[in-house]
C-alpha cells in the first residue's frame, strides 16, 4: 500500500465541513456583535430607548423636558416666572427690604404683584420703590408681565377680646394709612 493516494483523512484532524460549521458560527458571532453595536450607536443617536419603532408620545423624557412640556401645554409661562422671581426675591430687592416685605400671590389676569410688609414704615418705602421694582421686574420677565406692585397692610397681633377692649377697636399695633 502506498500513502502517496487518497485515503480516509485522520481522525485528529477537522474535515471540511466542520471547519464550515466553525466559519459560519464564528461569522455569525461577530455578526451579532456588530448588530449589537450597531443597535446601542443607533439608540444613542435617537436619545436613548424607545417605547416603540417610531419617537411618540409614550416615550421615556428627562425631567426638565417633562416639566418644561407641562408647562408650555398649560400655559403656566407667566406664572412660572413669577415664581421664579418669588424664588430671588432678595436678590431683586435687596437683603433689608426682602426681610420685611414678602412677596404672596401674582395675579395673572391684572398682572399684579401682591407684597405683605410688616411695618407701615416698610410698606411707605417699598411704596416709593414700587415703580423702580415693577421696571427690573419685566426686565426679567417680559415687558407688561407685572403692571402694579400692591402693598398690603401690615398684619397686627390676633385681636382679643375681654374687658379692657372697646367694641370694634383693633387695638394695639401698627397703623396702616
Amino acid at each position: 500500500m502506498s500513502t502517496d493516494g487518497p485515503g480516509p483523512a485522520p481522525k485528529d484532524e477537522p474535515s471540511g465541513v466542520d471547519l464550515a460549521r466553525v466559519a459560519l458560527r464564528a461569522a455569525r458571532e461577530a455578526a451579532r456583535a456588530r448588530g449589537d453595536v450597531a443597535q446601542q450607536r443607533k439608540q444613542a443617536r435617537r436619545g436613548g430607548l424607545r417605547s416603540g419603532a417610531r419617537a411618540d408620545g409614550r416615550d421615556p423624557m428627562a425631567l426638565g423636558s417633562a416639566i418644561n412640556r407641562l408647562i408650555t401645554e398649560r400655559g403656566w409661562e407667566t406664572p412660572a416666572a413669577v415664581g421664579g422671581v418669588m424664588g430671588r426675591w432678595p436678590e431683586i430687592v435687596g437683603e433689608d427690604l426682602a426681610k420685611h416685605c414678602v412677596p404672596q400671590r401674582y395675579d395673572e389676569d391684572e398682572r399684579v404683584l401682591v407684597v405683605q410688609c410688616d411695618s407701615t414704615a416698610w410698606a411707605t418705602q417699598l411704596r416709593h420703590l414700587a415703580p423702580a421694582l415693577v421696571a427690573r421686574l419685566n426686565e426679567d420677565l417680559g415687558h407688561g408681565t407685572v403692571r402694579l406692585i400692591k402693598v398690603l397692610n401690615p398684619g397686627g397681633p390676633p385681636r382679643r377680646y375681654g374687658p379692657l377692649r372697646a367694641p370694634g377697636s383693633t387695638g394695639p399695633g401698627d397703623t396702616y394709612g
